[in-house]
């Protein structure tokens, strides 16, 4: 029943959310780099922060460093969504929240500062990619829901590493949010609030899974985001381009833009794709996972640049 409250809870507060979206003018309008043609309600993903901090106030604050993280960079983020905010006050609040994280994974014992340097630099990454493969129907958030899923299904059958109400929470303000954005004309989109903040949910969860067994491969989880999103900046850099501004080169983006596979099966095949992996992870020897992990990634390398020389000249010739 408390699942059933909370699930209310989220959904009013989204269709709250939208009232006042309409009401401030937060809006997505399509531009040149848009993959959408319509005028759409932006931020919606506020819903994850919500999920995250009805969770904290009802079960008394368990994560305090890490909700004081969250909550700053989900500040940053909305004001980000409404008027563009300076990158340089964007990149300290990021880093700001991210050492709260680490606090809250007690990253600041027995490890050297340099482990604490890489980490910071790396976990800033993370989050910023997955805004950045925020731009069709669904694909947000039905890659976190897979993500969120398999931490929640390796919290209750393999290594316990969390409170399992909080993944199941968030998991919940996904599903909210799925069902104003997976359809083929969304009601709101994400927003840099939204990809933001489930990208720092899923880190903070993550990051405690692989602190707690000592097993780093479990960044398995987000292998086909993280093919995508370092294989494009890789690709960006070759061609000169200026890896901070927005572009459509991603290959959802090409998929959806170019070969105008609707969007919705895109996600699906995103979904799909790291669905498999993380099976094949699960089911892998331990001792076999780092193994399993370098094969996996090779060959989705190898998938994204043969894809690239494929169909890559399409979006070159479309300007």
């Amino acid at each position: 029943m408390i699942y059933t409250l909370f699930f209310i809870i989220l959904l009013l507060a989204e269709l709250a959310y939208f009232r006042l979206a309409d009401r401030l003018n937060i809006i997505d309008k399509p531009n040149q780099r848009s993959s959408h043609k319509h005028i759409t309600l932006r931020g919606g993903g506020v819903v994850f922060y919500l999920g995250a901090l009805l969770y904290s106030l009802w079960f008394d604050g368990p994560y305090p460093w890490f909700l004081t993280g969250l909550s700053l960079i989900a500040l940053i983020s909305l004001a980000d969504d409404i008027r563009p905010v300076p990158n340089r006050l964007r990149l300290v609040v990021h880093f700001t929240a991210m050492l709260l994280l680490f606090a809250e994974w007690g990253l600041f014992t027995g490890f050297p500062w340099w482990y604490v340097a890489l980490a910071l630099v790396f976990c800033t990454g993370i989050i910023n990619a997955y805004n950045f493969m925020d731009g069709i129907n669904g694909i947000t958030g039905g890659y976190s829901l897979m993500v969120l899923g398999a931490l929640a299904w390796i919290n209750t059958r393999m290594h316990p590493f969390t409170d399992q109400a909080f993944l199941y929470t968030v998991m919940l303000s996904v599903l909210v949010f799925n069902f104003f954005n997976f359809r083929r004309k969304a009601r709101c989109f994400a927003g840099d609030v939204g990809s933001v903040s489930i990208a720092f949910i899923i880190l903070f969860a993550l990051g405690r899974l692989m602190l707690q067994t000592g097993d780093l491969s479990y960044i398995a989880l987000l292998s086909i985001y993280g093919i995508d999103s370092v294989l494009t900046i890789i690709h960006r850099l070759i061609l000169g381009e200026n890896i901070f501004e927005a572009h459509r080169k991603h290959a959802y983006q090409i998929m959806a833009n170019e070969l105008k596979v609707p969007h919705l099966q895109v996600s699906a095949l995103y979904m799909l794709l790291q669905g498999l992996v993380t099976l094949g992870f699960l089911v892998a020897l331990p001792e076999w996972r780092l193994w399993y992990l370098a094969a996996v990634t090779s060959l989705l390398a190898l998938g994204y640049v043969l894809f690239m020389r494929k169909y890559f000249a399409l979006h070159r010739a479309r300007g």
